[in-house]
């Protein structure tokens, strides 16, 4: 039976543990494009330059803007937090629902964005990091796009500068002013590319790079951030449900995208499809990010197809190594000190699936543990912050000797297959039905 949920990262989207035993595993040229004349419609009226309010340093602490943080690596670079809970478990500082779907959770200057969706209508969300209370939310008519998963909004809420870009399930791709949730301007993608739905919709995040805004619309399209207004699309492809992953080699900029035929690498500044490598799926299920180190690029899906650690050179891709060790459904391993995390198997079988940890280098699995279902992972501290699919918040630590767990706590009681959030001491956690719980995680206070 098919089966696949959104994310993604990104996205993000973006951005994403069934508490059982199993026996495990044997461990085993492009065409480009003239932009377009017409612009986006815009909603509110609004211009770029008029929503633009003085930029101020945004503050490292708490700040995690797009799908995978940062760094586009899944690794949050707060230390400190308090892993160990087995004399005092966590407390929830509060809890919100944000309606339907399995859009992650970016954060800045103390507020949060995400997106869900109620009863025919999409909404993002602009929350108080500290209680959750609501400080704007934007709602309009979207699609659920259910079809063997709870449906709602994948991508993740993209922050840059004093904007907010975000990628509904039927791709209605917004840009907000961030502080107060004011439409700048709008472009439904099924329309500006002559495109169906895609059957698992959209929840390839938004990213941003300098300029351009690039997005996975059936091939991978770069716009103008501050209007929408196209600036070169690539070579068309079976659309898939991953976001694209930038990277430079040799002063060249390049982005990587793995869509339902291949991983493509495409020239940043034009859009030209520089080389692909062959990477259908299955049920047409491709949902990662690639992660990108150096020349190489990590790539993997669910449904047996595995994974693969592939090098760029000269323009080439070429497998350095391919196995079914690391089949990534649709959460992104993490790569960490040479080794990558993630959860190996699909999510209608997550009885079987496996927290793996795998040498980068060598493709080898070092060590392998049930019990999380297709769940997700972030990196912190040198540790693991792991969601199960039943909402089982776990910490161990991030070691290629062996699972190492340290503390377990009961978060969530619905579907959880979004990553969760580490931000100024507070983990933020979400499930399928839109409920998100802040556990903190902060050490005590010295008098306490």
């Amino acid at each position: 039976m098919k089966f696949v949920a959104p994310f993604l990262c990104s996205l993000a989207c973006l951005t994403l543990m069934a508490c059982s035993e199993a026996a495990p595993e044997t461990v085993a040229a492009g065409e480009s494009t003239e932009p377009t004349e017409s612009l986006p419609p815009v909603i509110a009226e609004v211009s770029f330059k008029e929503a633009r309010t003085k930029s101020a340093p945004v503050p490292q602490t708490g700040f995690w803007p797009h799908w995978l943080g940062p760094n586009f690596d899944g690794i949050s670079r707060e230390t400190g937090w308090r892993a160990d809970w087995a004399d005092k478990p966590p407390e929830v500082s509060w809890r919100r629902n944000v309606g339907t779907g399995y859009s992650s959770i970016s954060a800045a200057n103390g507020r949060l964005y995400t997106m869900g969706h109620k009863e025919g209508n999409e909404s993002v969300y602009c929350l108080d990091a500290k209680t959750g209370d609501v400080i704007w939310e934007q709602s309009y008519p979207a699609e659920l796009v259910n079809h063997l998963n709870a449906g709602g909004p994948g991508a993740t809420p993209t922050i840059d500068g004093n904007f907010l870009y975000t990628n509904s399930r039927d791709g209605r791709l917004i840009c907000f002013e961030l502080k107060t949730g004011k439409i700048i301007w709008e472009k439904k993608l099924t329309d500006a590319y002559d495109m169906e739905v895609p059957e698992w919709g959209f929840t390839c995040s938004p990213l941003i790079q300098g300029e351009k805004l690039l997005i996975e619309a059936g091939r991978l399209v770069a716009l103008d951030k501050r209007t929408g207004k196209e600036i070169w699309k690539s070579t068309p492809h079976m659309p898939g449900y991953g976001t694209p992953a930038p990277f430079e080699v040799e002063g060249t900029k390049y982005l990587a995208l793995l869509n339902n035929d291949c991983l493509t690498i495409t020239r940043a500044s034009d859009g030209v499809e520089v080389t692909t490598f062959n990477w259908p799926s299955p049920f047409d299920t491709n949902s990662t990010t690639p992660i990108i180190d150096g020349k190489t690029i990590f790539i993997s899906s669910g449904y047996h197809k595995g994974c693969a650690l592939l090098e760029f050179e000269n323009g080439k891709l070429t497998a350095r190594y391919t196995n079914k060790d690391m089949k990534n459904h649709f959460n992104n391993s993490v790569l960490f000190q040479k080794h990558f995390y993630g959860m190996d198997g699909n999510s209608n079988l997550g009885r079987i699936v496996r927290l793996n940890c795998l040498d980068q280098q060598t493709g080898k699995v070092k060590w392998r543990e049930a019990g999380f279902g297709c769940g997700s992972i972030l990196i912190s501290d040198g540790k693991l912050i792991i969601l199960s699919d039943e909402g089982t918040l776990v910490t161990a630590k991030a070691s290629p000797e062996s699972y190492q767990e340290i503390s377990r706590f009961k978060v969530l009681d619905h579907q959880c297959w979004t990553v969760p959030l580490l931000c100024g001491g507070q983990i933020y956690c979400r499930d399928s039905a839109g409920n998100i719980a802040c556990v903190d995680v902060r050490q005590p206070a010295l008098d306490q």
